[in-house]
């Protein structure tokens, strides 16, 4: 009996399409956003990518110290936490531990892209080589005509944003997160509930891995929002999109996560437009807009399912 109560209740968790929890008015109160995580990619002797005179650890740290004062300035309800407000080297694992600890609803992971420089090459004219065959007597001389190239590379033109969620092939990770972090997602009364069920039994992997798609959706959803908001403010976006590989910690944290791209700093004008604060300043001003955004919708579908159960 037991056993079909958690399993339905996990499925209640969901709802339809498991973008929102709604159906208790405890846990509708757990989804709202509240503390979001900042972290400021790369840092100290890892310095990321780098541009013709600045590297990516100084742009993401300039651009999340800008957005957390941002959102405590507009968004004075959400409590604000920085993985590093200084130039410190912290492993991927440090970051997560951090978020976790820190129980956050959402963590956003500010960087920089990179390509590579397009190489070119030309033919420049043609030398002259000369060359042997044979042995003794019948040893010959011969001439031949070699091509010569010029080789240089010029900064790819590559540029504007991209954000990232974790790849779904990634999503046992980022179950394993969920396990071992469920206090960050469960109101006591739930946690009270579940805590005499085995974390390896059926029931409280349904729970686990329905979470888990849930918290996908959400960071689908914020990553197509923050894209459309650079799209606004006449950025190229290169859309939304999940993270085949290189960015463990989107899976490692047990909350919704994004990785946004602010700009190719391999581009000299990106890297003017990343460096400069116009540039910084609309980056933090766009992603403040998407989590308005996310935020309201998260507080709507939350509205919803508390009416829906009156």
């Amino acid at each position: 009996m037991k056993r079909n109560w958690i399993i339905f209740f996990s499925l209640l968790l969901l709802c339809v399409n498991s973008t929102f929890l709604f159906g208790f008015k405890p846990y509708t109160q757990k989804a709202l956003l509240r503390k979001v995580i900042i972290d400021a990619g790369h840092g100290g002797h890892d310095g990321g990518a780098e541009g013709k005179y600045s590297q990516e650890k100084d742009v993401s740290l300039a651009v999340a110290l800008k957005l957390g004062k941002l959102l405590e300035t507009e968004m004075p309800e959400i409590e604000v936490v920085l993985t590093r407000t200084q130039d410190i080297y912290q492993s991927p694992p440090t970051k997560a531990n951090i978020a976790n600890y820190n129980k956050g609803d959402l963590f956003i992971s500010i960087h920089c892209n990179s390509a590579h420089p397009v190489r070119h090459s030309e033919l420049t004219g043609y030398d002259t080589q000369v060359y042997y065959t044979g042995k003794g007597k019948k040893k010959k001389k011969h001439t031949r005509k070699v091509p010569q190239y010029r080789h240089w590379t010029t900064p790819n033109p590559a540029k504007g944003t991209e954000t990232y969620i974790w790849g779904a092939h990634k999503t046992d990770q980022k179950e394993k997160a969920m396990r071992e972090n469920e206090s960050l997602y469960l109101d006591s009364a739930t946690a009270n509930f579940v805590k005499d069920f085995d974390p390896n039994s059926p029931d409280r992997m349904i729970l686990y891995s329905l979470k888990t798609q849930q918290y996908f959706n959400r960071s689908a959803n914020l990553a197509l929002t923050v894209e459309e908001e650079f799209k606004k403010v006449g950025r190229i976006s290169r859309q939304a999109q999940q993270r085949q590989a290189g960015i463990w910690v989107l899976q490692a944290v047990a909350m919704p996560s994004i990785l946004v791209e602010t700009g190719f700093i391999s581009n000299p004008d990106e890297e003017e437009y990343l460096n400069s604060d116009g540039g910084q300043n609309e980056i933090v001003r766009c992603i403040v807009h998407a989590l308005k955004r996310y935020k309201y919708s998260l507080e709507s579908q939350g509205q919803r399912g508390v009416t829906a159960t009156k």
